[in-house]
């Protein structure tokens, strides 16, 4: 399992414009290259980092997308958890995402969306990364059941972390009827004002999310 400890990777690449530094999980310093923890959103960017919190962990479900055998997409409602600065994701043995998982573990989040009203979503593109260890699975069970009542069984289910790549956040902009995108580590931000109901103007620089 990843531990919390962090280490500076100082290649010129690895620094952000100014000169900060970017820290990296040790995720990132081992077999997935470019990958963090989901507490490294918060500490890095803790406006970026509450509203993924409001938006893909407080409703208590989001939407988890993997890949089938035949390449098509395959979209399922999940429950996330928070542990140990990680992602969790917990499914039955069974089931088909799972299986997808295992056999190609790139997975897409996205936030819930539930009606027509302009409304922020928070995505997340990553890797899924199994966990088998039975003493892990047993806190992992310990804390569903903190946090929502249910106990799941340690060994009964399947357990991923989420590597995490890329977080984008796209909301509405009422001044200008627009987008208002962020993407991080990208360190992109910017919004893109309304010309027609259906069409947007390009991207303007902004800093509202993002440090």
């Amino acid at each position: 399992m990843v531990s919390g400890t962090t280490t500076i990777i100082p290649n010129k690449a690895d620094v952000h414009p100014g000169g900060t530094p970017r820290i990296a999980t040790l995720s990132e310093a081992g077999d997935r290259p470019g990958c963090m923890k989901w507490a490294e959103i918060a500490a890095r960017q803790p406006a970026l980092g509450e509203v993924a919190h409001e938006k893909l962990i407080k409703p208590g479900v989001l939407l988890v997308g993997t890949t089938r055998r035949d390449g098509s997409a395959r979209i399922s409602g999940v429950e996330p958890l928070v542990m140990d600065g990680d992602l969790w994701l917990s499914m039955m043995s069974a089931s088909a995402k799972a299986r997808d998982l295992q056999r190609d573990p790139r997975i897409v989040l996205n936030s819930i969306i539930t009606g027509p009203e302009p409304a922020a979503e928070v995505k997340i593109r990553g890797a899924a990364r199994q966990e088998g260890d039975l003493g892990l699975q047993e806190r992992y069970a310990a804390a569903v059941a903190d946090e929502i009542g249910w106990q799941p069984v340690a060994g009964q289910f399947t357990l991923f972390a989420v590597d995490i790549r890329d977080v984008t956040y796209i909301g509405y902009d009422p001044d200008t009827s627009g987008q208002h995108v962020a993407r991080w580590p990208a360190g992109a931000e910017y919004l893109r004002p309304s010309t027609t109901p259906t069409s947007l103007s390009p991207p303007q620089p902004v800093r509202r999310l993002l440090s």
